[in-house]
């Protein structure tokens, strides 16, 4: 069994890849899922959700504030929520590949992302993931600090604009899922993606009638939007972690292996057990990304019987909020710098 010592001090080249490989085989116990626990983990998750969406609704006439404390709160629950609708996506939460995509279609609505569409994509990123050559599609988009200083001075001030926090994890969530998601450029020569997107707006679109029959604009302000933006915010930093990070593995695509990227270009997010529980485990990347068939709830089971893979590529909550300032790959160091630091190896 590999050690995450021997992985991350620097062994031949050639040994890595297989190292990472040997994982896979270990890993491959663990894919199996179990549908009595799916349906509870989907039970757990879609009750108290609308559950609290009904407690806020009825907190309405009684105070405004009530409505949007509640609504806030249950955006944990939709964070989970896309989790399972994650799984459905890499075929995990269910046995039956059917019951996978109706259920991640029908989640789909209420998270506002079009299944089809985001399963493409989100395809595409565990594909090619750390490849500098294959970026751009169902990821954070990221400069080496070359590519940043050969830019025209326009571009590298929208680039700056793009990775500050206040743009990504501000106004980035909503353009996202509400605006993004809601027409898919980047599939629009397919007519199965496009209808797959329409089907899914449509439905978003009853829903949000609904909601205003019913509960008139102040639900829609204070009950609904709260509830994504919240849950979106989350989902973004939880995706940002995942890859953004000092240490990550980019490399070009002569060099560039799919499962030691997945291994070693993915971080070990270390969440108290409340928050672990509501991002359903995704913090455990690393293994995500090297077995995606692994179902959320059993990668704790996979540390726990595993232990080397605990102190791979750790990142505390502290440790992560240092990544929010890390913007280019320096292929020099072969790590992730802030444009402060790019400027100083510049200067250098």
């Amino acid at each position: 069994m590999p050690s995450a010592s021997a992985l991350k001090s620097a062994p031949p080249e050639e040994s890595r890849p297989d190292q990472a490989r040997n994982w896979v085989r270990i890993l491959a116990k663990y894919r199996e899922p179990n549908t009595g626990r799916s349906i509870f983990e989907l039970s757990v998750s879609i009750l108290p959700f609308f559950g609290l969406s009904a407690l806020a609704y009825l907190a309405l006439p009684v105070s405004y504030w009530l409505a949007f404390a509640i609504a806030l709160l249950n955006g944990g629950f939709l964070v989970r929520l896309f989790i399972i609708q994650h799984d459905c996506g890499h075929g995990s939460f269910f046995a039956n590949r059917h019951a996978n995509n109706w259920l991640g279609r029908v989640i789909g609505v209420f998270t506002l992302t079009p299944y089809k569409v985001w399963r493409r994509t989100h395809s595409i990123h565990h594909s090619a993931s750390g490849n500098l050559d294959k970026r751009g599609i169902g990821d954070v988009y990221t400069l080496t600090v070359a590519e940043f200083e050969a830019l025209p001075r326009f571009k590298r001030i929208a680039y700056r604009v793009y990775r500050h926090p206040v743009f990504m994890f501000g106004f980035a969530p909503a353009l996202l899922f509400m605006v993004q998601n809601r027409v898919p450029l980047s599939m629009m020569r397919s007519w199965e993606y496009w209808m797959g997107a329409m089907g899914t707006n449509a439905m978003i679109a009853m829903m949000v009638g609904m909601m205003l029959w019913f509960g008139g604009l102040p639900a829609l302000l204070l009950i609904f939007l709260p509830t994504l933006l919240m849950a979106a915010t989350l989902g973004v930093w939880l995706f940002y972690v995942q890859h953004q990070f000092e240490n990550a593995q980019w490399d070009h695509a002569d060099k560039w292996e799919l499962h030691e990227s997945a291994l070693l270009g993915s971080s070990y997010y270390v969440l108290p057990g409340v928050l672990r529980w509501f991002s359903g485990n995704i913090g455990i990347h690393h293994v995500h990304h090297l077995y995606s068939r692994i179902p959320f709830y059993r990668l704790m089971e996979v540390l726990r019987e595993n232990t080397t893979l605990e102190n791979l590529n750790r990142m505390t909550i502290r440790q992560s909020l240092k990544s929010a300032q890390m913007h280019l790959w320096d292929e020099g160091s072969r790590k992730l710098v802030s444009f402060a630091q790019a400027r100083q190896l510049r200067t250098a």
